[in-house]
């Protein structure tokens, strides 16, 4: 008679997957909440609230004149990029009014994207510089919006005067394998800083 439990010499017991905090930072109106809504798995946690009148004077929407509500919390998503990796994505609010969330937001952050538009380049100012200071890994992502001026990598890298190690990627935070790359790309400089500081 067949055995109804499992042939324990040909499986292997589950390991849970690794699972990485990473933070999505950058300047109002930057794409932040639309990257993480691009790529998470899950339906993404979301606290928006529309803009009114009277955040007119502390909202800046120039160049950004459509946009109609703004990140007041966090944004919140999840992708799996392999059976033994989960990003878990924390999108930062990215008015000044908002910034004393951040360090609540970054505790355990193992890397960062830092999400710009070259429109309001000064906008990621602010992030560049958290993330450095705290000598938390980023990849700064220029989100390419429809009708904004292409620049190449080493201009917006010395327009920010980022270090060599910082990846500077293209790309389009309204698509998915657009921003998966992106993604890879932080993972990818947070192993290397550990295999260099274990080696």
């Amino acid at each position: 008679m067949r055995s109804l439990l499992p042939d324990r010499g040909r499986t292997r017991p589950a390991t849970a997957p690794v699972a990485l905090k990473l933070l999505v930072a950058g300047g109002f109106g930057a794409g932040k909440t639309t990257l993480v809504g691009a790529v998470s798995e899950i339906r993404p946690l979301r606290t928006e609230e529309l803009l009114t009148e009277a955040g007119r004077p502390v909202d800046d929407t120039s160049g950004v004149e459509g946009k109609r509500t703004t990140t007041v919390a966090m944004d919140f998503g999840r992708i799996t990029l392999r059976d033994d990796l989960v990003l878990y994505l924390f999108g930062t609010p990215g008015q000044d009014r908002f910034w004393f969330l951040w360090d609540e937001l970054a505790r355990g952050a193992l890397g960062a994207v830092v999400l710009a538009d070259t429109r309001r380049l000064q906008d990621c100012f602010a992030a560049v510089d958290y993330f450095e200071r705290r000598g938390i890994p980023f990849t700064l992502a220029v989100n390419c919006f429809d009708g904004a001026e292409r620049y190449p990598e080493e201009d917006v890298r010395d327009a920010l005067d980022l270090d060599p190690g910082v990846p500077v990627i293209l790309c389009d935070a309204r698509e998915k394998e657009s921003v998966k790359g992106v993604l890879v790309s932080v993972v990818q400089q947070r192993f290397a800083a550990l295999a260099q500081q274990a080696g």
